[in-house]
């Protein structure tokens, strides 16, 4: 066992805490008080995000129940290497986006392509220009509808627009500031320490605030709640199959597996796992800004969902291997999802180390697999196809990151999208899209 492999379960089970996120949050309000400042709220918003669009629409609603000041920044895309696989990202946000305003009861609508560059140049020039007069609360949302719409008017709207020259040391400014303070999309929210990225995250947000005594009268729940898992799903006759494509070495994938399972097992809807290698295992970078704030808000949503996390044993590289290895036993033996659930809960929550016999046996024995037959299976590369097959089927849907999931026609990406697995499931079967190979 290596010294990483040592140290590393103790530090990020310190690091990823309860206890020190509210400590951090108390020595952040310390401060605040101590420098007289009102609860400053950074928000990043990039004008063809959908993401943004939509949290546009919600920042007059957010500045009536909270005693807040938003301070808005104008940002750029994600830089290349926090974007991999940029254009399924951008196909797939409009799509996402569109179902996600019709699950929260917002107007927005996919146009099937990216607004035309002038178009953004231009609106992003009235944005600021709505900054510098304090109207952006005011303005971002018809600005950003009419540019989605495609209906830019030729004239200016009620505020005079920035020059070219003053939008662009404004963006090279709040991508500088977006990144010191540790992110890198749009639509996100910055607080006292802590990142919040576009709807899905605007309750930990309310949380917070309300937390702190900065709600209105009255002001006691989110704009958005989270959305139940599905668990009280009503038993379906004949009902579709799930479709969970994960990896071992995703945070965000150890949080889905329990629920999902748990969603097929209250529907009746059978789940077939499809693992695949991790980006980083596939060449794709993950910087360290993304690492980050990944592990802390997976650990947010960790604890919002009740999924035990935070003892983490990165299983990159030759644990994860092992571990698929592992997992074509586990369908041979009719028991791949306890070893998929073991092994989540082993690296993710217990620490274990699954680059090691010891650790990997204890992972396979819970699971009801026998070790004597878990080293042979460790001789076996085959699971290398399968976890191409998988990777190839997912591309195919569009999508390129995990968790991702299939119902029917229907695939979303994103464990905080089980809400819309759910509803796929309800729907009446429906004739598969042309643009989506069936599954093998």
């Amino acid at each position: 066992m290596s010294i990483k492999s040592l140290l590393m379960p103790a530090i990020s089970q310190r690091l990823l805490s309860q206890e020190r996120l509210l400590a951090q949050r108390r020595r952040a309000e310390r401060r605040r008080l101590a420098r007289g400042e009102p609860h400053q709220v950074h928000y990043f918003h990039q004008t063809d995000d959908p993401y943004s669009a939509l949290a546009a629409a919600v920042l007059p609603r957010l500045m009536q129940r909270y005693d807040i000041q938003l301070l808005p920044h104008l940002v750029g895309a994600p830089p290349d290497h926090a974007a991999p696989e940029r254009d399924k990202l951008v196909a797939y946000s409009r799509k996402d986006a569109q179902r996600l305003a019709r699950h929260l009861g917002l107007d927005f609508d996919d146009p099937l392509t990216q607004p035309a560059a002038e178009a953004v140049e231009h609106t992003s020039r009235w944005l600021l220009g709505a900054i510098e007069s304090a109207r952006f609360v005011e303005l971002a949302q018809p600005l950003s509808a009419q540019l989605w719409r495609g209906s830019v008017p030729a004239a200016s709207p009620p505020v005079a627009a920035a020059s070219a020259a003053a939008l662009h040391a404004h963006r090279e400014a709040a991508n500088r500031l977006r990144e010191r303070l540790g992110h890198y999309l749009g639509a996100t929210f910055h607080y006292g320490g802590e990142w919040y990225w576009g709807l899905d995250r605007l309750h930990h947000l309310e949380w917070r605030l309300q937390g702190l005594g900065a709600q209105r009268p009255g002001i006691d729940t989110a704009l958005f709640a989270p959305d139940a898992d599905g668990f009280d799903a009503p038993a379906l006759q004949d009902a579709p199959r799930i479709d969970f494509y994960f990896s071992l070495r995703s945070p965000y994938s150890a949080i889905a597996a329990p629920r999902v399972l748990a969603l097929g097992r209250a529907s009746g809807a059978p789940v077939r796992l499809c693992p695949l290698l991790p980006m980083v295992m596939r060449g794709l970078p993950v910087p360290a800004a993304k690492r980050r704030y990944i592990a802390f808000d997976a650990a947010r949503e960790a604890r919002l969902h009740g999924v035990p996390f935070g003892r983490i044993n990165d299983p990159v590289g030759r644990p994860t291997e092992r571990g698929l290895a592992l997992f074509a036993l586990a369908e041979q033996a009719g028991r791949a999802p306890q070893y998929l659930l073991s092994f989540m809960q082993g690296v993710w929550a217990e620490g274990l180390d699954a680059g090691s016999d010891r650790g990997l046996r204890r992972i396979a024995e819970r699971a009801g697999l026998a070790w004597p037959d878990a080293q042979a299976a460790l001789e076996d590369d085959g699971w290398r196809q399968s976890a191409e097959t998988h990777r190839a089927e997912m591309f195919a849907l569009g999508l390129w990151g995990v968790p991702s999931f299939r119902v029917r026609d229907t695939a979303v990406w994103g464990q905080d999208r089980l809400w819309a697995v759910r509803q796929a499931l309800l729907e009446s079967p429906r004739r598969a899209s042309p643009d989506i190979e069936p599954a093998v």
